[in-house]
């Protein structure tokens, strides 16, 4: 199954080029009482909107997907977790490039020796609402992953376990400013991180790890390659990231990008494309 939020915070379900708006299965969430949970309600409870999708979905109606404003498929993450250079040929083409490592030798690390970092869940957006250059005097870049969202509690889980945690995929754009600071910092301005078109429920992906993806910018092919080049896999990640914090539904984690990263400006247009996903169209523009 294919769900996408739209427009004003509606939920639907994308059958090819259109959209049926499947909203009402948002009846079967239980509500909460401040303090409110520390993880996504929907995500939470994905096998049951899910059910009640299917038996609603006949009697709904279907808008054209083209032209619909996508926001992130996942509204409440608790955490966006990300991981630095787990692509071999993108590490060699940060320690080889200045403007990507800026001297900083935990830059040209493996993401063995740097573990996971944490972006702000502030800079999530999804592909209808596009990327504002916060700094139009530092080299921005772009960066395609594979991201997957977790739809249980998991603490300390095994790599052989892990899967069976993953509620879905969607593709992510890491967007980062270069420079010397800290990933956290340059990654975590409003709108760097892209979720979307929309959620891929796990059943859909039986291996994440052999899947094509893709980035042009403006036509242009930018970016190229498989996830089966990961480093860490899906399972692996989400193994080292448990083995430090607990993982609740909802939390968002980008696998890393492949070689071929390079500056964005305003007035680009970016499309990213994930196999067995599907594409996302993503404009650039100024604060």
């Amino acid at each position: 199954m294919r769900l996408c939020r739209y427009g004003e915070n509606r939920l639907g379900l994308v059958e090819g080029s259109s959209v049926r708006d499947v909203t009402a299965a948002l009846d079967v969430l239980p509500g909460w009482s401040y303090p409110l949970p520390r993880f996504d309600p929907l995500i939470a409870n994905l096998d049951q909107v899910c059910a009640r999708v299917r038996e609603i979905a006949p009697r709904c109606p279907a808008v054209p997907l083209a032209g619909l404003k996508l926001l992130s498929p996942v509204a409440n993450p608790g955490k966006i977790v990300a991981a630095p250079v787990n692509y071999q040929k993108h590490l060699d083409e940060v320690r080889g490039d200045a403007q990507l490592h800026h001297g900083n030798q935990a830059h040209m690390a493996p993401i063995h020796s740097m573990g996971l970092f944490l972006k702000a869940t502030s800079s999530l957006v999804g592909a209808g609402e596009g990327i504002q250059v916060r700094h139009p005097d530092r080299r921005t870049d772009h960066e395609v992953e594979l991201a997957f969202v977790i739809g249980k509690r998991a603490h300390q889980v095994s790599a052989a376990e892990a899967l069976q945690y993953v509620a879905g995929y969607s593709i992510g754009l890491d967007i980062t400013i270069r420079g010397s600071e800290d990933r956290s910092f340059r990654k975590s301005p409003d709108s760097y991180t892209v979720l979307g078109p929309w959620l891929v429920t796990a059943d859909e992906i039986a291996d994440p790890s052999v899947l094509d993806l893709s980035l042009s910018v403006n036509g242009e092919a930018r970016q190229s390659s498989n996830t089966r080049f990961l480093i860490l896999g899906v399972a692996e990640l989400i193994e080292l990231a448990s083995s430090f914090y607990t993982l609740h539904p909802g939390d968002v984690i980008l696998t890393g990008t492949p070689e071929g990263v390079s500056p964005i400006v305003p007035g680009d247009t970016v499309v990213a494309t994930i196999q067995n996903i599907g594409s996302m169209s993503v404009t650039v523009a100024a604060v």
